[in-house]
């Protein structure tokens, strides 16, 4: 494995080493339709609005959810294509 592809990967399992995102990841994965709104996720958390949406920041930027905003509401989908990356470059590293 190369360098660069250890700091892919680890800024990824950083994003997901959080046990709040890596719950939010399986939600917006497994959601109805592929997608989410913020607002469909804070009730599986004892967490306010905000700090979900934190996590969700925090996954997007680490390329591993999209995100539409449709009026006052983001919606998230899985980021397939980051997902799959990922399980490459861990396979591959194994080989």
């Amino acid at each position: 494995m190369s360098q660069h592809e250890a700091e892919q990967i680890a800024t990824l399992l950083k994003a997901l080493a959080d046990p709040v995102r890596l719950r939010l990841m399986s939600l917006v994965a497994s959601h109805e339709g592929g997608e989410a709104c913020v607002c469909d996720l804070t009730g599986a958390f004892a967490l306010s609005q905000p700090t979900i949406s934190h996590h969700l920041k925090v996954l997007h930027e680490a390329g591993l959810v999209d995100r539409d905003k449709r009026g006052v509401w983001v919606y998230y989908r899985a980021a397939t294509q980051a997902l799959s990356n990922l399980g490459a470059l861990i396979g591959s590293a194994s080989a």
